[in-house]
């Protein structure tokens, strides 16, 4: 379904990084958007830059989500907003889980429940989810995170059964390693953690995800593009590795 069909949108974790860069995308092609964010300053700077309309909401708080849906009708749904706390589940506390499960999974689940239905009542709408290569392919431990990008792949594609014989489109949005600020969010922003993930290597930017979701929007009203996998060409996702077991420990002589 062209842009020209659409007139509203809603974007979260609008405030930096890709979901800044939807924002700014969208709001090229006319479209009334609407960008969810904790923090009011980024979000003030946004809107004087884009004319979106800023929303300074932490995606955590369903009442306020509620609030916000109940006043519009939005034909474009960009679920952006995310955090990460990258521990193995052995190692995690129990915080980590409620805030990946609050964050990554549970808003977008509560905002899909809120937006679609309007969607499927004027058979027209998009939803963009913005998962992770996290969600298909194991790496590095980061147990809670992985499972709930799992979580929202697996949403993307109910939620086209969910809304089947209307023209309400789902595009699942797979990154891998992209040069944001998300690095600095989780691990601190200094020297050595901008050298580990973002120095020296060839990564896509924010605005190229964005380019890359306007592309799906823009297709043609019988065209859906459901899942889209964007990794750096130098990126590999997945792997084999093989343990060797511990020595057994030794037995004490009686």
């Amino acid at each position: 379904m062209p842009f020209s069909d659409y007139r509203t949108a809603l974007v979260t974790g609008a405030s930096s990084g890709i979901g800044a860069s939807v924002v700014e995308r969208l709001a090229r092609e006319g479209l009334e958007v609407h960008a969810v964010a904790r923090s009011a300053a980024p979000l003030a700077d946004l809107a004087a830059r884009t004319g979106c309309v800023p929303h300074a909401i932490d995606v955590s708080d369903t009442a306020a989500l509620t609030k916000l849906a109940s006043g519009m009708k939005f034909d474009i749904l960009v679920n952006n907003a995310g955090v990460d706390r990258p521990k193995g589940l052995l190692k995690g506390d129990a915080s980590d889980i409620d805030l990946l499960v609050d964050v990554n999974l549970r808003a977008v689940l509560h905002l899909c429940h809120l937006i679609v239905p309007g969607m499927v009542a004027r058979d027209r709408g998009h939803v963009v989810n913005i998962s992770s290569i996290a969600g298909a392919y194991n790496f590095g431990g980061n147990s809670i995170y992985h499972a709930t990008k799992a979580a929202v792949s697996m949403l993307s594609r109910q939620l086209r059964i969910d809304a089947f014989g209307k023209r309400v489109r789902v595009t699942e949005i797979c990154p891998g390693r992209v040069a944001t600020d998300i690095f600095s969010h989780v691990h601190g922003d200094s020297a050595e953690v901008r050298a580990k993930f973002l120095d020296g290597f060839e990564l896509p930017e924010a605005k190229d995800i964005a380019e890359a979701i306007a592309f799906a929007i823009a297709a043609p009203v019988a065209v859906n593009i459901g899942h889209m996998e964007i990794t750096p060409t130098l990126q590999v996702p997945g792997g084999l590795q093989t343990a060797r077991p511990e020595p057994a420990p030794a037995t004490e002589s009686v």
